[in-house]
């Protein structure tokens, strides 16, 4: 498959370099997401995936280069509400109680006239809430939840506004087997719907089949941009250990899909 052109990509970063205190985590990268594109951020740990993902919403400035998203330099950027945003996994309400509702609500603000939810609002966020699987759950507390339906939250509350894009920064890390499987569910029919996707990937596993494209790092550099490696035998299985074909001067690490 060849590279996206970057007149029709819906995010475009161009010769990025970034810093964390004093060190160079990235080094001049480019890296494009076309329309209708779904797109795996792989590496090492260390190698800039979560930065990457983290300059292109700007919470981390870049020293170099240029980023534009849906065409538009990142700096003049506003139209937000159609980006949905899937950080590394986290609690969902930071501690805060609250139900499901509430926090999948909190992402449908951006698209709510005023700030106040209406009918059509209420329905997106019903409707987020039922394509990860926990609509008969809606109105519990975030606090009894597990890991993985942790994630099926941060995910819907991402949907709620019905985004064009997603970008998601491992979304399936620590997550049970039977939740990766609900949110894969889930990506696949936002592609359907035509959404671009942009995701940091520890794995590629039941995302494997919805992947155009892989984008590798290492040392903050792109080392490789075309078909993603394809895993077969042992090394497709959840839980099983391994060497990256973007690490192999490694130690064979744990893939973690089972914990």
């Amino acid at each position: 498959m060849t590279k996206t052109d970057p007149g029709e990509a819906v995010i475009s970063l161009r010769k990025v370099t970034a810093e964390l205190g004093s060190r160079p985590v990235l080094r001049g990268i480019d890296l494009q997401v076309g329309r209708g594109e779904v797109v795996a951020l792989l590496g090492a740990n260390g190698s800039g995936k979560s930065t990457a993902v983290r300059t292109v919403i700007g919470q981390v400035p870049v020293s170099g280069g240029e980023i534009e998203i849906f065409g538009a330099p990142r700096r003049r950027f506003r139209d937000w509400a159609r980006v949905g945003y899937v950080p590394q996994r986290t609690t969902a309400a930071g501690g805060v109680p609250a139900t499901i509702s509430e926090v999948v609500a909190s992402g449908r603000l951006s698209r709510a006239r005023f700030g106040i939810l209406g009918r059509a609002d209420r329905a997106a966020v019903a409707r987020a809430i039922d394509l990860v699987g926990l609509a008969d759950r809606a109105k519990d507390s975030v606090n009894a939840l597990s890991g993985g339906q942790h994630q099926r939250v941060l995910i819907a509350r991402a949907l709620a506004s019905e985004p064009e894009l997603l970008i998601m920064d491992e979304p399936m890390a620590g997550v049970d087997l039977a939740s990766q499987e609900v949110l894969a569910a889930t990506l696949r029919e936002q592609v359907a719907k035509g959404a671009s996707v942009l995701l940091v990937l520890h794995e590629l596993g039941p995302l494997e089949p919805l992947i155009d494209r892989a984008v590798v790092l290492r040392d903050g550099c792109v080392t490789h941009d075309g078909p993603p490696p394809r895993a077969v035998g042992q090394h497709a299985l959840p839980g099983h250990d391994h060497v990256h074909p973007h690490t192999a001067d490694a130690e064979p690490v744990r893939t973690g899909l089972l914990t």
